[in-house]
């Protein structure tokens, strides 16, 4: 039991790992008007742990990248930009991996997704509109000038986009790493959503 525990930690700790360096690899903008935010797929390897250990390991995964991001990555945004990504993550995370232990097949992963990207979408609303205004100093007007045209559709490509990846890889990416299925093969004709096939 205890070497199970370990081997999960471990690999949880090559998530984390892999979602710090994509950020490093991958970040560019998609509004020319709102350059300042960047989509990049940190977020994937982090959507692949809640699948495959469930929405509070997720959160868990969530927790210490937001943290590593503050810290290693852009200590500029500070603990504001951490709590932002926790919530908004956090979000995605619980939705979709509720769904998915639920309906453990490539239809639960998809439905999973699709409510995770909304989540975290719906979630990122109020998030800008206290931390961005209270914490950043953008007026609220401004933010509020920009929900519409630029913050609701860059949240939605983001997330949408880091789901289409996950939903592609998550299967490659679990054998490459080992992690376990969650007895998959098992019952009652349920399957691993064949990702990448």
């Amino acid at each position: 039991m205890r070497s199970k525990f370990v081997k999960k930690l471990v690999r949880m700790g090559l998530l984390c790992a892999l979602s710090i360096v994509l950020v490093y690899l991958v970040h560019f903008p998609i509004f020319p008007s709102a350059p300042f935010l960047e989509y990049d797929m940190a977020d994937v390897p982090i959507f692949i742990g809640a699948f495959m250990y469930g929405p509070a390991s997720g959160l868990v995964l969530t927790a210490v990248v937001s943290v590593l991001q503050w810290l290693l990555i852009s200590p500029q945004s500070g603990w504001v930009g951490a709590v932002m990504h926790f919530f908004a993550t956090g979000a995605f995370v619980v939705a979709a991996g509720l769904i998915y232990r639920h309906f453990h097949t490539r239809k639960g992963a998809f439905l999973g997704l699709i409510a995770g990207t909304l989540s975290m979408t719906l979630m990122m609303i109020p998030l800008n509109l206290v931390f961005t205004v209270h914490f950043y100093g953008t007026p609220a007007e401004v933010v509020r000038s920009m929900m519409l045209p630029v913050i609701i559709p860059f949240n939605l490509i983001k997330a949408a986009g880091n789901s289409v990846i996950t939903f592609l890889l998550y299967k490659s990416v679990g054998s490459a790493l080992r992690l376990e299925r969650g007895g998959a093969a098992s019952t009652k004709g349920k399957a691993e959503p064949e990702c990448g096939q």
